[in-house]
């Protein structure tokens, strides 16, 4: 932690900043697996869409 005092003898605290990195491309296949997730949530949420006009 890195800490500093002014000259009023205000003590201000500073949290030590992580590494950064950069992400990684993702691989076809997990590229295939969100396209699967879009369409399963796609479909889930438009059940629900339905239901809800069928209900009312």
């Amino acid at each position: 932690m890195y800490t500093t005092v002014n000259k009023d003898s205000v003590i201000n605290n500073y949290a030590a900043e992580p590494q950064f990195y950069y992400a990684e491309y993702s691989s076809p296949e997990q590229q295939n697996r969100y396209k699967f997730q879009a369409a399963v949530a796609t479909l889930l949420v438009t059940a629900i869409v339905l239901v809800a006009f069928g209900v009312s």
